[in-house]
Formats: C-alpha cells, sequence, structure tokens
C-alpha cells in the first residue's frame, strides 16, 4: 500500500492538495494511506522550507505548491 503524506499546518493550499491527493487516489483505484502532517518539528524533519508538501512513500515529491489533480496522478504512477 502507497503511503502518502501531505505536510503543512492547516492553510487554505495545504486543504486543497489534501482533497486533490485524495481525489487522485480515486482516479486512479489505487490503495494509499494518506496522512495529513501539521506538527512542524516532523515536517522540518524532512528537511523542507516550505508547505503544502507532498511526501510519497517517504520521499517528496513536491514543496510549496498547490498541485492539481492530473499532476499528483502522474507523481503516483
Amino acid at each position: 500500500m502507497m503511503k502518502i503524506e501531505i505536510l503543512g499546518a492547516g492553510c487554505a493550499k495545504c486543504k486543497a492538495l489534501d482533497k486533490n491527493v485524495k481525489q487522485a487516489v480515486k482516479e486512479l483505484g489505487i490503495k494509499a494511506e494518506i496522512r495529513k502532517v501539521e506538527d512542524m518539528m516532523k515536517i522540518m524533519e524532512y528537511g523542507i522550507m516550505g508547505t503544502p508538501a507532498l511526501v510519497v512513500n517517504g520521499k517528496v515529491k513536491s514543496v510549496g505548491k498547490l498541485l492539481d489533480v492530473a499532476t499528483i496522478k502522474k507523481l503516483l504512477v
């Protein structure tokens, strides 16, 4: 099962990224554990300086951008 984390403190872009990730996973029909990470200490462990960020299976795929559903799908396959 794929593990997806959305890193961010709960801003509007972070919430929108969470929604887009869930839509992309649904459209692809894949099994994934999707988790929002709002703890700044945990976010800093990834070494990123901007949010929202998208982490897939422990690898940072995007930082500081609100990705659309199509772009997220490309990152997940």
